[in-house]
C-alpha cells in the first residue's frame, strides 16, 4: 500500500503521492505534471529504439493514482504531450485508456512549452493557468516569488544516500509557499535540485520530497551551501542524505 505524505503550500494541505501525483483533498483535485505522452515514439523517429510503451505505462500509473484518491477534478500541468504531433501517434489502446479517464472527471489541460495547443478531441478545458482559491496552477514557475504557485516544467530530481547506496529519485520541491512537481511521464528525466533553475526559486531553502517505491521521503536543504538534513519527524526517512547531480532532461 502506498503511503502519501502531507505538505502545505500557502496554507493549503496536499497529499504527495509516491507516484509523483499531488492530491488536493479539499478540492478533490488530482494534479499531474509533465506526462510527455509519446516521448518514446518521438525518440524513435530520431533513431533511439526504445520500447514504445511509455504512454501506456504513464496512463496505467495515472489510473492507479486516480483509483487511490478518487478525485472529481484532474489537472495536467502542461507538457502532457511531448510534441505537437504526439496526440496523432497515440495507439488505439492508449486512446481508449485516455478517453476512459477524461470522460469520468472534470479535466483541465494546462498548455506547456512542448504542447502549447492541446488537441480539441481530448475534451476538457485548455488554459494557460488556473487559480483555485489561494493556489495558482501553471506549467512554468515564475522567476519572481509566487505565493501559492504549483508548477512543473523543471523535472526536479535528487539523490539520497541510504545504507551506503545512492538512490536517485524524482521529487517534489517546496518551501511552503510554492511547489514544483516531479515529472510523471515514464520516459522523463530529472534536473538536480541544486541547479540554478530550481534552487533560485527557493532563496531561503526548501524541502525535497523524494519518491520512494511506497513512501515519500522529506529531505531539507538550507540556503547555505545546500546543506541537507533528514526531517526527524518522519521515521521512514533515510538516515543520511545528500544531493547529487542528476541528468538534465
Amino acid at each position: 500500500m502506498n503511503a502519501a505524505m502531507r505538505a502545505e503550500v500557502n496554507g493549503e494541505s496536499f497529499m504527495l503521492d509516491p507516484s509523483g501525483a499531488l492530491f488536493w483533498s479539499a478540492e478533490r483535485t488530482l494534479i499531474f505534471a509533465d506526462l510527455h505522452f509519446e516521448k518514446g515514439s518521438s525518440l524513435a523517429r530520431r533513431g533511439a529504439l526504445l520500447p514504445p510503451y511509455d504512454t501506456r505505462e504513464t496512463l496505467r500509473r495515472m489510473r492507479d493514482a486516480i483509483d487511490r484518491h478518487r478525485p472529481s477534478r484532474i489537472v495536467a500541468l502542461g507538457d502532457s504531450f511531448h510534441d505537437r504531433e504526439a496526440a496523432q501517434r497515440l495507439g488505439d489502446e492508449e486512446r481508449a485508456m485516455l478517453r476512459a479517464l477524461y470522460q469520468s472527471h472534470e479535466w483541465i489541460w494546462i498548455a506547456g512549452n512542448h504542447d502549447p495547443e492541446v488537441p480539441a478531441w481530448l475534451g476538457g478545458t485548455v488554459t494557460q493557468e488556473v487559480a483555485i482559491g489561494g493556489i495558482v496552477l501553471r506549467h512554468e514557475p515564475a522567476d519572481s516569488p509566487q505565493r501559492g504557485e504549483l508548477a512543473g516544467h523543471l523535472h526536479p530530481c535528487a539523490t539520497a544516500l541510504w545504507r551506503g547506496r545512492g538512490l536517485r529519485r524524482r521529487c517534489f520541491v517546496s518551501d511552503g509557499l510554492r511547489m514544483i512537481l516531479p515529472s510523471f511521464g515514464a520516459y522523463t528525466g530529472g534536473l538536480d535540485v541544486q541547479e540554478t533553475p530550481i534552487a533560485s526559486l527557493f532563496p531561503a531553502g526548501f524541502v525535497a520530497y523524494l519518491l520512494g517505491m511506497r513512501r515519500v521521503y522529506a529531505i531539507g536543504a538550507s540556503k547555505d551551501a545546500h546543506k541537507l538534513w533528514r526531517k526527524s519527524s518522519d521515521e521512514s526517512q533515510p538516515r543520511k542524505s545528500a544531493i547529487t547531480t542528476a541528468d538534465i532532461p
